[in-house]
């Protein structure tokens, strides 16, 4: 047996898979920052968190996909951004991210949520059209400024609608449940985008109870052109008693078997990349958090991973 298979032994990367670059179809890499936070820090070590619990995952088959995604992907390492300032670490971030997208599908492990901003406008430039985005939050994330300053980890979704990266109508939410106004909250349906709280999917976890969800975002994305899609995962849509280990924790939140089943019941979908943002293992227990991110992370690129094998 290799050593590849022994989960307990030390690495660096996602699942072990080899380091990048490498000629494959998938790509992985970590944003280790969180300067712009506005409770608690610590996403700046999530993606060495979720590397680590990844490394269950190494040696096994997805249960429903059939597949995995070992042979396909790659890991970059966590790209090398300044730690101070978000305007130059975007204006590192976003040429980088572009010449990662012109070689690969990416996944990106985030890091705080101010980086899926740069995400878009990279993938925007790549794909030469609005995005079609699914938005795994407890937070709307569409306010106008961020405690005074521009930007930040809860502007994002403002800032990319008012851009032109993304499609607000092929824009949708799941998860949402945090105090806000109501021009905030519900920002995303003004524009024309979807919006399920948190609180409308209660008690919903199977296929058959997610199916108005489910065939409701297929059909909105077909009446869009099936644009590209990106999904952008915060942990924090799950409850803290699925992932405590994050800056702004909301009770009341998704469960792990919720989520999984969404992006399992559409990993056909038009998808083009992923982040998960927001694990910060400083306020982890037991590595809930960082598990869960990495079989979140794991699900969606073994459901990519299932396109390309062979019939």
């Amino acid at each position: 047996m290799s050593d590849h298979a022994f989960a307990f032994l030390s690495a660096h990367t996602f699942m072990k898979v080899p380091a990048g670059p490498q000629p494959r179809p998938f790509g992985l890499a970590g944003i280790a920052w969180d300067g712009a936070v506005t409770n608690r820090p610590g996403a700046r070590f999530g993606p060495r968190a979720i590397r680590q619990a990844s490394h269950m995952l190494c040696d096994g088959i997805h249960p429903l996909f059939e597949v995995s995604p070992d042979a396909l992907l790659c890991d970059h390492g966590d790209l090398a951004l300044p730690n101070t300032s978000l305007e130059r670490m975007r204006a590192a971030l976003e040429p980088q991210a572009a010449a990662l997208l012109a070689r690969q599908h990416m996944v990106w492990l985030g890091g705080d949520h101010s980086i899926t901003l740069s995400l878009l406008r990279a993938q925007r430039q790549q794909h030469g059209r609005p995005l079609g985005v699914l938005h795994f939050d407890a937070h709307c994330d569409t306010w106008e400024d961020h405690f005074g300053e521009p930007s930040g980890h809860g502007t994002w979704v403002y800032e990319a609608i008012q851009e032109g990266l993304v499609d607000p109508q092929a824009f949708a939410q799941i998860g949402i449940r945090s105090a806000g106004h109501r021009a905030a909250r519900d920002y995303v349906r003004d524009q024309g985008g979807l919006i399920w709280t948190a609180r409308d999917l209660r008690g919903r976890e199977s296929a058959a109870q997610l199916a108005e969800v489910i065939d409701t975002l297929k059909a909105r994305w077909a009446a869009r052109g099936q644009p590209p899609l990106y999904l952008s995962f915060d942990i924090d849509a799950l409850d803290p008693a699925f992932a405590p280990g994050t800056g702004t924790p909301e009770p009341g939140g998704l469960t792990t078997a919720q989520a999984l089943t969404l992006l399992e019941e559409l990993a056909g979908e038009n998808w083009v990349g992923m982040d998960c943002v927001e694990v910060a293992p400083p306020y982890d227990h037991a590595d809930l958090s960082s598990n869960a991110a990495a079989t979140l992370v794991w699900t969606y690129l073994c459901g990519q991973a299932a396109k390309k094998a062979p019939e």
